[in-house]
């Protein structure tokens, strides 16, 4: 159990928290929320023991084991593996010492070392390691790679598998999905459900916070208050207590005129005094329950591309890949322009190496599509978005443009580009000659770099702020086409929302590619799965690609754990009555699943009618002709078909599940 008992906390001289009394019980899974700012990586740091509490307690069990992971990772020459199983303190400490007593032929302590190694369970940890490498999307082929020949997102993968690596009671992660795809957060989702200790998890990522969480802390106003149930969860408890809260400020109001209006009139007069001073007390002794504070979240649009021709885009038997140097075996340098475009150097027509990743893509961009980039870890997602953008040549094909496209273009590397010691009006200026200055102070504006905030250098701006800026400076070109490669990585909740109502309302052809589910969900209609050297549109949603990945993940375990071997005695007829028996047990196993599926789906069918005619009641202007009482009655019908629905629609996935796991 972890308590905080009248806690309060400071950061550079500012009050971050106060009176918080928090208890978080062994094997809970927290989410911790907040707007930036709000103390949550402070709070972190408490419980590393890397800041104080400037007043009350922080009470944690005696020897706990905590692991995070490391916001730096050094350039070493450890092979990626091995700077996973470090995670484990004591087992490569115990590994280190057997190797070292085994060099200069020590029995005795090589045999100390190996009974620790043992009680460790040790002797598995690096198929571990190399299983948590692979959820995280590195290849066999890179688990032997030295950790310095990593670039800086990879390298982040390689510290949140060594937190994981770590033995632990209480797992602290800081936004772990930020450089994660799509399917290495869902096999992280996976992990932590398994995962038997206390987790604190910090996250922008609703979509994940609703698979792992269990609980949520909301840190707002100085103050810390746990929500039961996960952040969907959450939204709705506190979206009713501000309400509640209004209400009860609303109805204070009205009391304290009306008690305000007695004294007023009646306190000089003497056969009133009494009832006057019985009222002034009853005055004094109100709440004084504070107004809910409207907060205005940031908004912003992408303006009307001045030309939507048609297609806007088209790939036609197209090859991508990477036309490699023999020399060097590595993709030609790129030099990446404020909005993300890239000038690719001059090709070397001497002998190159052809790495072909993607073969045959028929792809055409309209306006109005909005196509989300779904498919494993090295698939060629991003592949496909540069040849898109026409940063990669292609390989065999064609690839062809309309001259009025104009692309938008954020990739994963986009805020790094950003030019340090310049400010976002210089930024801007570079690619708007000819503008006046308020005229770009007037579009940073917009983009909420307001005021001096336009001139201050981007050396000291956040993530987050850079990733604005950077949007900002492709929304001012206004493009027809928009191609996206994990644009939310440094972005707050807010600035999701923003970003998807943003897209949602844009009149262009949409690419994306984005681990953040809740993001595709509101953005996007149709989906192009990238897996095994091809681009096929997939029909299902978010839900059936998680299946599918899962089920091709089992096939994968199968093919590498080789053909059941082969029986020494000769097939005869008690074989054949031996799979007929065994399948009539499938059938009798998979009946009542398959029953109650169809009882289910049948509900939610008819959940789905009751809420449709609730929903064309409620849009009859009628309805609140007699003050809303009718109409505030069905809105609790709603709420209760809503709630009943989800649970419906949580059992069908189960179910399905189910039977998924039986081979169905």
């Amino acid at each position: 159990m972890i308590a905080f008992r009248s806690f309060a906390l400071r950061r550079a001289g500012r009050l971050l928290l106060s009176d918080v009394d928090l208890t978080l019980h062994a094997g809970w899974k927290v989410g911790l929320v907040g707007r930036n700012g709000c103390g949550k990586s402070s709070l972190f740091a408490t419980l590393l023991g890397e800041l104080e509490a400037d007043a009350g307690d922080l009470d944690l069990p005696a020897n706990l084991r905590i692991a995070s992971v490391a916001q730096e990772t050094p350039a070493l020459p450890d092979a990626a593996i091995d700077y996973v199983l470090g995670g484990d303190v004591a087992l490569a400490a115990a590994l280190r010492d057997e190797a070292e007593a085994s060099a200069r032929g020590d029995h005795a302590a090589a045999a100390e070392a190996h009974h620790r190694i043992d009680a460790l369970n040790g002797y598995d940890a690096r198929a571990r390691a190399g299983r948590l490498l692979h959820g995280l999307g590195f290849a066999a082929e890179t688990h032997e790679r030295p950790v310095a020949s990593f670039s800086g997102g990879w390298r982040v993968r390689l510290n949140v598998a060594r937190a994981l690596m770590a033995p632990s009671d209480l797992l602290l992660l800081d936004e772990p999905t930020n450089h994660l795809d799509l399917d290495a957060v869902l096999w992280l989702e996976q992990w932590l459900l398994r995962y038997p200790g206390t987790l604190v998890v910090i996250s922008h990522d609703r979509e994940f916070l609703d698979g792992v969480c269990s609980q949520v802390v909301h840190l707002h106003d100085g103050r810390a208050k746990l929500y039961s149930g996960n952040y969907t969860s959450f939204e709705r408890q506190r979206a009713e207590q501000l309400r509640q809260q209004q209400i009860a400020h609303e109805k204070e109001q009205v009391e304290r005129a009306h008690l305000q209006s007695f004294i007023d009139r009646f306190k000089a007069k003497a056969s009133k005094a009494k009832q006057a001073q019985s009222r002034m007390k009853r005055l004094e002794k109100l709440a004084g329950t504070e107004a809910v504070r409207a907060e205005s979240p940031f908004r912003f649009a992408f303006d009307t591309p001045p030309e939507l021709p048609s297609p806007l885009l088209r790939l036609d038997r197209l090859d991508a890949g990477y036309r490699e140097r023999e020399a060097q075996a590595q993709e030609p340098a790129a030099v990446a322009s404020t909005t993300g475009s890239a000038a690719v150097a001059p090709e070397n027509h001497q002998s190159r190496i052809t790495n072909h990743v993607l073969s045959n893509v028929k792809f055409a961009l309209e306006p109005g599509d909005r196509v989300a980039l779904l498919g494993p870890n090295g698939a060629g997602k991003s592949t496909l978005v540069k040849t898109l953008v026409g940063e990669l040549p292609p390989l065999g094909g064609e690839r062809m443009i309309h001259p009025a496209a104009r692309i938008g273009y954020f990739a994963q590397h986009t805020v790094e580009a950003l030019t340090e010691g310049e400010s976002p009006i210089q930024h801007l200026a570079r690619i708007a000659p000819g503008k006046g200055e308020q005229e770009l102070r007037n579009w940073l504006g917009r983009w909420n770099f307001a005021g001096e905030r336009a001139f201050e250098t981007v050396d000291g701006f956040s993530g987050g702020e850079r990733a604005r800026l950077a949007l900002a400076l492709i929304a001012w070109t206004r493009p027809n086409v928009l191609l996206l490669d994990e644009p939310t990585n440094h972005l707050d909740m807010d600035m999701r929302e923003a970003l998807a109502e943003a897209l949602a309302e844009f009149d262009g052809a949409l690419v994306l590619v984005s681990h953040d589910r809740h993001l595709i969900g509101l953005a996007c209609d149709r989906f192009w799965r990238v897996s095994d050297g091809s681009v096929t549109a997939f029909d299902g949603d978010l839900d059936d690609y998680a299946a599918w990945l899962r089920s091709r993940e089992r096939t994968e375990q199968k093919s590498a754990s080789g053909p059941a071997p082969a029986s020494a005695e000769p097939a005869t007829s008690g074989g054949g009555k031996e799979r007929r028996r065994s399948a009539a047990e499938q059938r009798e196993r998979e009946r009542p699943l398959r029953n109650r599926l169809k009882q289910v789906e049948a509900g939610m069918a008819k959940l789905d009618a009751e809420l449709a005619a609730l929903e064309s009641q409620l849009a009859d202007p009628e309805l609140y002709a007699d003050g809303g009482k009718r109409a505030a009655e069905l809105a609790r019908q709603q709420s209760s078909l809503r709630e009943r629905h989800a649970a419906a629609e949580a059992e069908w996935l189960e179910l399905y599940e189910a039977l998924e796991a039986l081979g169905v």
